[in-house]
């Protein structure tokens, strides 16, 4: 171990020379990939991690103005490639995390082979011509119920993210997700997630992508799937008939099995 994977708490799973780097979403830790692992662990190596600030990661490190950007979030994936030698890799981001993974595939295109994202969106505000899902004026809201009342955020949108009940596991899983993390960067991740427009970043990026939609994403409308998938040159669009924004922890076998299909014919 190094000080960036201690740093990031990186761990290792499965086996097999090519690399698999995933990378969680805002609220999120690493082991919500944990469903998913298991389909790749007997043909890939694994690298999970906590950008700082999430999870397990050294929250000394957190630096705020260095992660006032999701520039700053891709920063933390070089870094672990880097720390790590490790060159072409298979990256999954799950949400925000496929937009920090176009930065970062912008910054250093050698490092990657293939992109995956799973419920990805340049930009999470409605303008004319453009369906993001959210009014600014939401946004403010939310961030402002974060500020107020976070544990009662958590609870009001870990089963709106998911689209399950309240009471049921994942639910109550992805709170608890969210409520572990600190309050005040975790507000800051989402000013960050919400307000940041790749938009303009995105035909720049000239990668294999596989672009992973939600039939039925309570975040993000399907019509961004599309948008994705005009403006990413070498993409691949994939709607899958589920519902909720983790399909990778409600659906992790049919998340599998796409992905899989996806890198077998490449």
């Amino acid at each position: 171990m190094n000080l960036i994977t201690l740093r990031n708490h990186v761990t290792i799973h499965g086996q097999g020379s090519q690399v698999i780097v995933m990378a969680h979403g805002f609220g999120c830790d690493q082991t919500l990939w944990w469903p998913l692992v298991k389909h790749f662990e007997t043909q890939y190596k694994i690298i999970l991690f906590d950008y700082v600030g999430a999870g397990q990661s050294d929250l000394t490190a957190y630096n705020s103005s260095k992660y006032d950007c999701l520039q700053g979030y891709a920063q933390d994936v070089l870094e672990v490639i880097e720390s790590m030698q490790l060159q072409k890799v298979i990256f999954i981001g799950h949400s925000v995390s496929s937009m920090i993974g176009l930065h970062a595939a912008l910054i250093k295109p050698e490092f990657f082979e293939k992109i995956i994202m799973i419920g990805p969106s340049p930009y999470y505000i409605n303008e004319v011509n453009y369906h993001g899902g959210f009014e600014r004026n939401e946004i403010e809201e939310l961030l402002t119920t974060m500020e107020m009342n976070f544990a009662g955020w958590a609870s009001y949108m870990a089963p709106v993210a998911i689209d399950e009940p309240s009471d049921s596991d994942l639910s109550k899983g992805l709170e608890q997700c969210f409520v572990s993390t600190n309050s005040k960067i975790a507000r800051q991740f989402a000013e960050v997630t919400f307000f940041s427009d790749t938009r303009p970043y995105l035909s720049e990026l000239q990668i294999p992508t596989l672009i992973m939609q939600c039939a039925n994403d309570s975040i993000v409308p399907v019509e961004v799937g599309h948008y994705l998938h005009e403006k990413i040159s070498e993409s691949e669009l994939v709607v899958l008939n589920t519902r909720g924004h983790y399909p990778h922890v409600s659906e992790p076998k049919l998340t599998a099995d796409i992905i899989q299909q996806y890198l077998q014919k490449i």
